[in-house]
């Protein structure tokens, strides 16, 4: 069966208050404008997600924010406590979890973990966005990947294409996108 996986970043977020929490930071109007176009590019490539796992930090929840506004019926939300600043292994292990009946998942979270999951997942697909997330996971970017596993409990250890990687800054000014 063909699973699709989206590993969204959140956007660009701010230092926060004085004396504020990591978890309580917000996103910046870079961010707020950032998460609207990332949010307009998914919605756009059809095929709306089953199910969208959130961090609880006030940042991937105002990324998420523009998304669900674009999305009519608006599919179930899991704002989840063990995604926040979770490694790679964390939130593989938490895509292994997702029931069989998914087929779509987006999953908004923090670097590193978003980035190193991306890395070791995308087997294959275009190289110039293979290269892009190599170099870099830039904050709103979302890596959008598919593969063909009976069950999410096999993600890792099939192919995984990359079919493309959403920067903010390539949507923003119109450059190509890889």
């Amino acid at each position: 069966m063909r699973r699709d996986l989206v590993l969204y970043r959140h956007a660009k977020a701010g230092l926060g208050r004085p004396g504020g929490s990591d978890h309580d930071r917000p996103l910046t109007g870079r961010g707020r404008r950032a998460a609207v176009a990332i949010a307009a590019a998914l919605v756009a490539r059809g095929a709306p997600p089953d199910l969208i796992l959130c961090s609880t930090a006030l940042r991937t929840r105002e990324t998420l924010e523009p998304l669900l506004a674009r999305l009519t019926p608006t599919p179930p939300v899991s704002l989840e406590p063990g995604l926040y600043l979770a490694s790679a292994q964390a939130l593989l292990a938490r895509l292994r979890q997702v029931p069989g009946d998914v087929e779509r998942v987006i999953l908004i979270g923090h670097n590193d973990g978003m980035a190193e999951l991306a890395r070791a997942l995308a087997t294959s697909g275009d190289p110039a966005a293979l290269g892009a997330i190599a170099i870099k996971y830039p904050t709103g970017a979302a890596a959008c990947l598919r593969a063909t596993l009976d069950d999410w409990s096999d993600l890792g250890h099939a192919d995984v294409y990359l079919e493309a990687f959403l920067r903010p800054r390539d949507l923003m000014t119109g450059a190509p996108n890889p």
